[in-house]
């Protein structure tokens, strides 16, 4: 049944209230037209229960716009959702990626997330390719994708919105990885699936590394707003040398602060036994959060990004498939992923709104169930790094 204004409808009761369909819910093409964003096509999806999210076809199908019932979640940077053809990879030595990172959910890889790296290129057996250099976060984010199909889809009497495309990072003499995404929401429902697939299409043994970089602003984040999550132990935290400094914690979140500088943390997370990971930002004061829910085999590490500065405020959840330093780190531990020719791998991740009360105690309860929460906003870092299996 499809659960509309207070009701649960058939696909029959749906039909006979409307000529279509799209006076409820609906996915629709539209292509931006003016600014920086002049050319890029996007998908927006409307679920019917006040969700409301665009995906950037042209931007490697990122998740942009993000609101429930008119209040923001996904956060617009000043950058805005810049056309690809005006992204210089390479600029700034490396940082240009910066003005391009806008929206809720920004895809980093595909052979390599993090800060500029200049690693090895023996495996691609090309003389005059000695190294590849990769700017920040790699370039998977701004590559325009292939749209295959979108739409509606009826299961009985459930209907279900989705869109799948390909986007493909290749090069000759180097890596070609395709990345096959679906992102797919039920009628009624306040969340969405994220279904992604990493797949070696080339013939060169590569590596592949991915990140979801998950933004999220005010409303949701405001003074008070609290980061759960079933924090095992924080491993690290990049301010730590002075780690009081800016009185800026991990778990309760300050206003904007000018001349904030960003924080950014990883922690080891506990998980179900099914193997997901419940990460969530709750604002006690509206009844309203948003849930991010990975599996920790797919994603075995997660960082907590504050960039609290006036004019750039967000908090990013980012679920990461290594930790947070990086290729060298990963190599040196045997963690890098290697994919051969047709290898491949998969992430399921869900994005949920937690609407009221009774939802956000359920979360939080879900979370505690996993790991008791602490009250130590400065939790010391350990310096242990969890060993992640079969790479």
């Amino acid at each position: 049944m499809v659960a509309l204004y207070g009701r649960n409808m058939s696909r029959r009761d749906v039909a006979a209230h409307g000529g279509a369909l799209s006076q409820f819910a609906g996915v629709r093409l539209m292509t931006l037209g003016d600014g920086l964003e002049r050319g890029i096509r996007m998908l927006e999806f409307r679920t019917g229960s006040g969700l409301r999210f665009t995906v950037l076809i042209d931007r490697a199908f990122d998740v942009a716009d993000c609101e429930y019932r008119g209040a923001a979640i996904g956060w617009h940077s000043p950058a805005g959702f810049r056309h690809p053809g005006l992204h210089e990879y390479e600029g700034e030595s490396g940082l240009s990626w910066l003005r391009s990172f806008s929206g809720l959910m920004v895809t980093c890889g595909l052979d390599h997330i993090l800060f500029m790296h200049s690693d090895d290129a023996a495996h691609y057996h090309y003389v005059h390719r000695q190294h590849v250099d990769s700017s920040i976060h790699g370039r998977i984010g701004t590559i325009p994708g292939k749209l295959l199909a979108y739409g509606e889809e009826w299961r009985g009497d459930e209907c279900w919105l989705f869109c799948e495309g390909l986007v493909q990072q290749a090069t000759v003499f180097g890596e070609d990885l395709h990345l096959i995404r679906r992102i797919e929401a039920r009628v009624g429902s306040n969340e969405f699936l994220l279904k992604d697939r990493v797949v070696n299409h080339g013939f060169y043994r590569t590596p592949h590394m991915f990140l979801y970089h998950i933004n999220i602003g005010h409303p949701v984040l405001a003074e008070g707003s609290r980061y759960l999550a079933p924090v095992m132990h924080t491993p690290w935290a990049a301010h730590a040398p002075d780690y009081r400094k800016q009185a800026v914690g991990y778990r309760t979140l300050p206003a904007p602060i000018v001349n904030f500088h960003e924080q950014v943390w990883e922690h080891a997370m506990g998980a179900e036994s099914d193997g997901q990971v419940p990460v969530a930002l709750i604002n006690d004061a509206l009844n309203l959060g948003f849930l991010v829910e990975t599996n920790k085999a797919e994603f075995p590490c997660q960082y907590e990004w504050q960039n609290f500065h006036a004019g750039h405020y967000a908090l990013g959840i980012e679920p990461s498939t290594n930790h947070v330093f990086g290729k060298p780190f990963a190599k040196d531990r045997g963690e890098l992923i290697w994919l051969d020719h047709a290898e491949e791998r998969q992430y399921t991740t869900r994005f949920a709104v937690l609407d009221g009360a009774d939802a956000i105690a359920a979360t939080e309860r879900r979370i505690a169930a996993i790991a008791p929460p602490s009250t130590d906003e400065f939790p010391q870092p350990t310096d242990r790094w969890d060993r992640i299996p079969g790479r």
